[in-house]
């Protein structure tokens, strides 16, 4: 079977864009990781920093793993901080966020990625996990041709005042609340 040749389309002005993903529907993650994932097929460095998540196997980090080198993960979170009877106390959500930060710092401010992804970042900002100024100083700061994706729900107005693009994800009907429990490869 011939290959076909695709046509290539290049920017003509390059920007590094700064993408909100809010909202109270499932997928917002997936999003991220599908920008992830075309990132990779354009040969692009990705950095993906979990806040909340960590404490949970999700099919994900396997699948993240298989995309190095040009994919690289940070689970620094310990679940979601108050609920679904999550055990860790918020002092040490608090500290996981705040390294999760340091860890953001470092990459975005590297110059060595072309997209990084703050996985529910608006959720550590709205439990007071991660202060306002901090996000703003990471969207303010990065590098003019390096992307950057916030995912979580309700995204403070000041972070979606500096983006470029911001998409909201509402649920309109949601498995969970019919009684069926999280489903393996589509829930996590």
């Amino acid at each position: 079977m011939e290959e076909t040749k695709l046509q290539m389309l290049e920017p003509k002005t390059k920007v590094g864009l700064v993408i909100v993903l809010t909202g109270r529907g499932k997928g917002k993650t997936t999003s991220a990781l599908g920008m992830a994932l075309r990132a990779v097929g354009h040969g692009m460095k990705v950095c993906i920093i979990h806040f909340m998540k960590g404490d949970m196997y999700s099919g994900e980090q396997t699948s993240i793993k298989k995309l190095a080198p040009y994919v690289e993960l940070h689970l620094t979170g310990k679940g979601f901080c108050g609920i679904q009877g999550n055990p860790y106390p918020y002092k040490e959500h608090r500290a996981n966020a705040q390294e999760a930060i340091r860890i953001a710092q470092e990459k975005i401010f590297s110059g060595q990625y072309d997209l990084v992804i703050l996985d529910e970042i608006s959720n550590a900002v709205r439990l007071k996990l991660v202060d306002l100024p901090q996000v703003i100083e990471l969207i303010d700061g990065k590098p003019p041709l390096m992307h950057l994706v916030l995912t979580g729900r309700e995204a403070h107005e000041e972070v979606i005042r500096r983006a470029h693009t911001v998409s909201e994800v509402n649920e309109i009907k949601h498995a969970f609340r019919q009684g069926i429990e999280p489903q393996k490869g589509i829930d996590y």
